[in-house]
């Protein structure tokens, strides 16, 4: 069986071997964890984001940067190829982990989104009762969208929810405001899209490929801003491709709802909507989060569905305020 945190550690050791060159920190807390700092402490390099994300993808997809024309605005972007849309997105890019631990002692509370292979190991988000994967592995690889590095005490503690000794425990870290945060969301493109299928009940299980382009959005300056424009590049730029074998008519039933225009939300940029809903993401309607366009091709029939298109102005408006 695949081992997905096997294969996100190889990628984790390309980064660490290149500490210096990729603009990364490495240091080893007193529990013997291995904790990765892509953007708390240092500025690291689109070449960390790239990577960092094909570490959150389970080593099962290749991302690249590109530039990207969307209509008349040409603008970076990441590529992403994934060969196993349901294992690589969903049971380990999906950022499904509420890392939320207690005050201890001398450590004070920590909270980050989780996202990567260990979420396999710990599988204590909802989406794993329709993933049928178990993941092997004795090592465990996980992402924290945060923009504090974590404590010995928290870094046992994920070690113990994934069922791994500290000292196989491997954490990146990486706030949003930052040049590894932009990537490392705008490479979740496919992801997102194959989230929204999930959620309007399509069966994952018949994506047998994903590729995606999304914008990339500009470092802002604080984490709040910033989670407001990776947001509105993937919803109002981001573009996903899915090949899938099923019936064209259950394709047909949930095509006009994939796109994000499909939400009652849409066409306000990310970061007004989430004021206006008192900062609580729980109060956005969460059928906005997907892909502005969605094209799935049915391998069986040989028929191409489309829906949704780009919105330039709203990406006008949000990234570069």
């Amino acid at each position: 069986m695949i081992s997905l945190n096997e294969r996100a550690h190889a990628v984790f050791r390309r980064l660490s071997d290149a500490a210096e060159a990729l603009q990364v920190a490495v240091c080893e807390l007193e529990n013997s964890t291995t904790v990765l700092d892509a953007g708390v402490d240092v500025d690291a390099s689109l070449e960390a984001g790239r990577l960092l994300s094909e570490a959150c993808l389970g080593g099962l997809a290749d991302v690249q940067l590109r530039q990207l024309q969307l209509d008349d605005l040409a603008l970076p972007g990441v590529e992403v190829s994934v060969h196993q849309p349901v294992l690589a997105c969903m049971a380990s890019q999906y950022a499904g982990w509420a890392v939320n631990v207690p005050a201890t002692g001398s450590s004070k509370k920590y909270f980050a989104m989780g996202s990567g292979p260990a979420r396999a190991l710990y599988r204590g988000d909802p989406i794993f009762a329709d993933i049928d994967y178990h993941d092997p592995a004795t090592v465990a690889v996980l992402m924290l969208e945060s923009n504090c590095l974590p404590s010995p005490e928290v870094a046992t503690w994920v070690a113990g929810k994934c069922g791994v000794a500290p000292d196989r425990l491997f954490l990146l870290v990486a706030p949003t405001a930052s040049i590894v945060g932009s990537v490392q969301v705008a490479a979740r493109v496919v992801e997102t899209g194959l989230h929204k299928m999930h959620e309007v009940g399509f069966d994952m299980a018949t994506v047998r490929s994903g590729f995606g382009s999304c914008p990339l959005a500009p470092v802002a300056a604080d984490d709040l801003t910033a989670i407001g424009r990776t947001n509105d590049a993937v919803l109002y730029g981001g573009r996903a491709w899915y090949t899938v074998h099923t019936e064209d008519a259950l394709i047909e039933s949930v095509i006009e709802r994939l796109p994000s225009a499909a939400s009652r939300d849409y066409g306000v940029p990310f970061g007004e909507l989430f004021r206006r809903r008192g900062g609580d993401f729980y109060k956005i309607d969460p059928l906005l989060f997907s892909p502005a366009e969605i094209t799935i091709t049915n391998a069986v029939s040989g028929r191409t569905f489309h829906a949704g298109g780009v919105d330039t102005a709203v990406l006008r408006a949000s990234l570069f305020a």
